[in-house]
């Protein structure tokens, strides 16, 4: 999982210094870019050589943000139509973003659930932290229901201090729940991001033949033929999705509707974008 994390944001990074965003600011905390007057020594050549641009060593004491990763390890979250499995998608970015974090001196915590919270690992910045999370997220298995709600209200009365909230789900779950623990957080003053990860049959519904749904939480199976109903369950799916989305744009929450074939990219972008907006 470490090497995982560490391929993705590497890549990312390199990718960012080769595109027009090269002037984001995307360096991690302990560096910064050289200018005229400043003493060469503090150059760091291993990144020259990697980036052909020119950064200064820098020490800064510890960040004042906290961010908590919020982990959906529900039994939905191991589906997969032939593409990466949602739940290992989800920790992947999870663990990803904790390494960029944790990087930029940020203080990073997890909270992995389903029906209730599995585990709970207070922020820390430490750079041995890493491996603690990493460790934690590479241990989990999606198993049990769902109940989204009850750990968004739970952790919104255990986090006293303002923080970042960043949520992994595919929220299967009542909307009105969902809606109402994520507001709990914004009550208290958090920042939140919720990445909504689907599966792309999730969304398109492109299944070829007759075929058997089930349920993996309750069991429940349902047959029939997946054209006749595709219609009505892309207006249902979609409508879930834009009530989503318009209740987080009305809260001031980041939303971002992502399915496992879309590159880590896209939700690095997104964070660096809110993380930006933070400082």
């Amino acid at each position: 999982m470490e090497l995982r994390a560490r391929m993705v944001v590497e890549g990312f990074i390199a990718g960012m210094h080769k595109s027009p965003y090269h002037g984001f600011s995307v360096e991690f905390a302990e560096h910064r870019q050289y200018m005229p007057g400043d003493n060469i020594r503090d150059i760091d050549w291993k990144v020259y050589a990697k980036s052909d641009r020119y950064y200064i060593k820098q020490y800064e004491e510890e960040t004042n943000l906290k961010a908590y990763m919020l982990l959906d390890c529900s039994a939905s979250m191991k589906y997969s139509s032939g593409g990466a499995v949602k739940h290992d998608y989800a920790a992947t970015l999870a663990a990803a973003l904790s390494y960029m974090m944790l990087k930029q001196r940020d203080a990073v915590g997890l909270v992995t659930f389903d029906e209730a919270i599995r585990r709970y690992v207070p922020p820390r910045s430490k750079s041995g932290h890493l491996h603690v999370l990493l460790q934690e997220i590479a241990n989990q298995k999606p198993s049990d229901k769902t109940d989204i709600s009850s750990t968004l209200h739970e952790m919104a009365e255990r986090i006293h201090r303002r923080g970042l909230i960043i949520l992994f789900s595919d929220l299967l779950d009542d909307a009105d729940k969902i809606i109402s623990g994520l507001k709990h957080f914004r009550y208290r003053n958090h920042e939140i991001i919720v990445f909504h990860i689907l599966d792309p049959r999730e969304r398109d519904f492109a299944f070829p033949r007759e075929a058997v749904f089930k349920d993996v939480e309750t069991g429940e199976e349902l047959t029939t033929l997946p054209w006749q109903i595709k219609k009505h369950y892309a207006r249902l799916t979609q409508e879930f999705s834009d009530r989503i989305a318009a209740e987080c744009r009305q809260s001031r929450i980041d939303y971002h509707l992502i399915d496992t074939s879309v590159p880590f990219d896209i939700a690095l972008y997104a964070f660096l974008s809110k993380r930006e907006r933070l400082y």
